[in-house]
């Protein structure tokens, strides 16, 4: 849902919109000044809706007060999507990238809208779908994701997007280097978490394109069929890797109807629906699609790495919020998360070395 421009990421309209004018290839319907309104959605990098009188078109720059300028690399992000296109159909079309700082401050890059349903805490009103056919678009979305695993990197021209064997490795190590450098007096230390991935880390299943991001809210359903998946946002953070981390890393988000009060408070999709995968059906029917063997005790690990480093990225934006780096009071509670996800994190940890 778009809404109007908070005051700290406003920019200079008229100048967004004549360098777009002068800098790409169909300029039809741009000839005025568009109305720009911001997506409350996401924490991360800023999104903005362009609307113009016949073409809507979105604008994605980095936050204010970045910490780690690696997470917001904006011609990264631009390049994946362009070059993942032609191979994968979900890729929103690329327009523009701009990395002269003097217009917003940082690169920035515009793309097309892709108009559709895309799904936040609850369902819209008029979302209308059965129970079976939430079932099968749960079944539509992982396809979806089998998909995006199955592409050729090569063929896509993303070879040089990831470091290759020992994916796992870096990211435990990564993951809680952020967590230690973004720590604030009022979370935990995390350690006994660090320390239980470390040990139990495996070795790297496959290497492929992964998102890293993959989350119904990241979705757009066809307007036509909302069953059916339209297009895939927010690239962020793709690269080559292990497809059970990017697994892992959907699933933390994948709170369902029978989770605890504290953890369903932190629900942002409608995971919890009558119909929707289960974290264990998703597991299920994702490992069948790909042809994976994996045991419940194996995949532990990927459960706790993705609820960590959900933690991680929670920490992160508070950390922004902590350093007055921003003043957006969606994040002022971020700490009571991270808190959260260390107790869950060790009590699946506890009770699976009870059995």
């Amino acid at each position: 849902m778009s809404e109007a421009v908070r005051d700290e990421d406003a920019f200079d309209v008229p100048a967004i919109a004549a360098w777009l004018r002068k800098n790409i290839d169909d300029a039809a319907g741009l000839d005025h000044d568009p109305v720009v309104e911001q997506f409350a959605g996401g924490a991360s990098n800023l999104t903005y809706l362009l609307r113009y009188p016949d073409r809507d078109l979105i604008l994605r720059r980095p936050p204010a007060g970045q910490k780690a300028k690696s997470a917001h690399d904006m011609n990264r992000e631009f390049t994946i999507q362009s070059r993942l296109k032609p191979v994968f159909p979900y890729v929103p079309q690329m327009i523009a990238f701009c990395e002269d700082p003097s217009l917003l401050g940082s690169d920035f890059y515009v793309m097309e809208r892709l108009e559709g349903t895309i799904l936040r805490r609850d369902p819209p009103s008029d979302f209308g779908l059965s129970p079976g056919e939430v079932h099968q678009m749960c079944a539509n979305a992982f396809d979806v994701l089998v998909q995006l695993h199955s592409v050729d990197p090569e063929l896509a021209g993303l070879t040089d997007l990831g470091k290759g064997a020992g994916y796992v490795e870096r990211q435990v190590r990564g993951w809680s280097d952020r967590y230690r450098k973004a720590k604030t007096w009022n979370v935990g230390s995390y350690e006994k978490v660090m320390t239980w991935l470390e040990e139990n880390q495996p070795a790297d299943v496959r290497t492929c394109v992964i998102h890293n991001d993959f989350r119904l809210d990241n979705l757009v359903l066809a307007p036509d069929d909302p069953m059916r998946v339209a297009g895939v946002l927010d690239w962020e953070m793709a690269t080559l890797g292990d497809p059970l981390m990017d697994l892992g890393g959907a699933l933390a988000y994948w709170i369902q109807a029978d989770d605890d009060r504290v953890f369903s408070r932190f629900r942002r999709q409608p995971t919890h629906i009558p119909g929707m995968f289960t974290r264990e059906e998703a597991v299920d029917y994702y490992t069948s699609k790909m042809g994976i063997s994996l045991r419940p005790e194996q995949w532990l690990f990927y459960e706790v790495f993705g609820l960590f480093r959900l933690a991680v990225i929670a920490q992160q934006i508070y950390y922004r919020y902590f350093h007055k780096q921003t003043h957006n009071k969606a994040y002022k509670e971020f700490h009571y998360v991270v808190l959260y996800l260390d107790y869950r994190c060790r009590k699946l940890i506890r009770e699976a070395g009870k059995q």
